[in-house]
């Protein structure tokens, strides 16, 4: 008999500690009863389970075989004809303390068929030696760690995507440590914001990239420059984002710099920039200072494309929008709203076009209208050329002529 009871307090401050289910660390030892058993009592090759019952402590051990026929294996000695050999390649040398024949195997259970698993009930034993003991120890040792892995990656995977807080642990080169509660996640150079510093005891708020499963536990990528970081942000300030009355549509940015988000709603009566901007801007100021001072646009989303264009550029108002072919767009500003709407180094108007989908071309309200006079002006030069090729024409016509008479 196992005397489970003694055992209650460790198993739950290691469930506790470790983050892992009390059902797991009853199936680690389970395994590391097999092991102890297979070491003192067993032989090589075999395959034994342990079931431990909770309530009474009882452990009883199976012996676990596969049901084959001739089809699946081949015995040693067993001489093959050469046209045979790829089929033996597919073959399995018979075990005996892994295999157990088909007629053997219906004698113990009558309805089993080949390919199944045969369990075969051992002799329990209570005394184990010395190796034995430090064996189902390593055995328990080495599955806690192998089963908090997995259930680390597991919890963490399930939030990718999602905004997770922490504090920075230590720096190593370019590379940032963030202690964000059961582990360690990576913030890399390529996915820091330029122009933002940070301290080892900073706390601060990232997006949780990629989770990648390692040898030596779940990998955590974590994101400031990603786009999405700032929908995220805005979900935990604005209500209405959550609950789906606001959908934020598209999102644009230059980490550390200018980003431009479009939201729309499909409810009368609610205001979406209003919404995300909040009283005096409390939203919105919540969400700039958490980035650092990065400067925000909250665009209206429209279905219809020259309404939707015209808003992206705000500040900037422009006159007219022109849709063209192949997603091109020709947006026509007044003079003293053209550089508003190119922006400091084209990065206004740069930001519209991510953010739209489309390739804005911003153009001076009197600048379409010289283009279109030099147009007409190039045009009767090409008639003179061809009315005078048409009268050389004639001319050579008129000559032929001449000589003919």
């Amino acid at each position: 008999m196992f005397d489970i009871k003694s055992f209650e307090p460790a198993i739950a401050q290691i469930a506790e500690e470790k983050g892992i289910s009390k059902e797991k660390i009853l199936e680690t030892i389970e395994m590391a009863l097999a092991a102890a058993y297979k070491k003192d009592y067993g032989k090589k090759g075999q395959i034994i389970k342990a079931k431990l019952d909770a309530k009474t402590g009882d452990v009883k051990f199976w012996q676990v075989k596969q049901v084959v026929d001739e089809s699946m294996v081949y015995f040693e000695g067993e001489e093959e004809a050469e046209e045979k050999k790829e089929e033996e390649e597919k073959r399995t040398r018979f075990n005996s303390e892994k295999h157990i024949m088909l007629e053997e195997a219906k004698k113990i259970n009558s309805k089993i068929s080949p390919g199944e698993e045969l369990e075969i009930s051992l002799e329990i034993k209570t005394d184990y030696g010395r190796i034995a003991s430090q064996t189902a120890k390593q055995v328990i040792l080495q599955r806690i760690r192998e089963v908090e892995k997995e259930t680390l990656f597991e919890e963490y995977k399930s939030k990718e995507g999602e905004i997770i807080s922490g504090i920075i642990q230590r720096i190593e080169g370019r590379n940032i440590f963030v202690d964000i509660g059961k582990t360690i996640g990576i913030l890399p150079k390529e996915e820091q914001v330029p122009g933002e510093f940070y301290r080892p005891g900073q706390r601060l708020k990232a997006y949780l990239l990629k989770v990648e499963e390692t040898s030596r536990g779940p990998s955590i990528v974590l994101s400031r420059a990603y786009p999405k970081l700032i929908s995220k942000i805005f979900e935990l300030e604005v209500p209405e984002i959550s609950s789906g009355q606001i959908e934020i549509k598209s999102i644009a940015r230059e980490p550390g710099s200018r980003s431009k988000i479009s939201v729309g709603t499909g409810i009368e009566g609610i205001d979406p920039i209003g919404s995300m901007v909040g009283q005096k801007g409390t939203r919105v100021m919540a969400v700039i200072n958490e980035l650092g001072g990065e400067k925000i646009d909250i665009i209206e989303y429209s279905d219809d494309p020259e309404k939707y264009i015209a808003n992206s550029l705000s500040p900037a108002k422009p006159i007219e929008v022109k849709i063209m072919p192949k997603s091109k767009a020709d947006v026509i500003v007044a003079e003293d709203q053209f550089s508003l709407a190119i922006g400091k180094d084209g990065q206004n108007v740069r930001l519209a076009a991510k953010l739209t989908g489309w390739k804005i071309d911003v153009k001076l309200a009197g600048q379409e209208k010289k283009e279109e006079d030099s147009l007409k002006e190039d045009a009767p030069e090409e008639e003179e050329v061809d009315s005078s090729s048409e009268s050389a024409e004639n001319q050579e016509k008129d000559t032929d002529l001449e000589k003919e008479d």
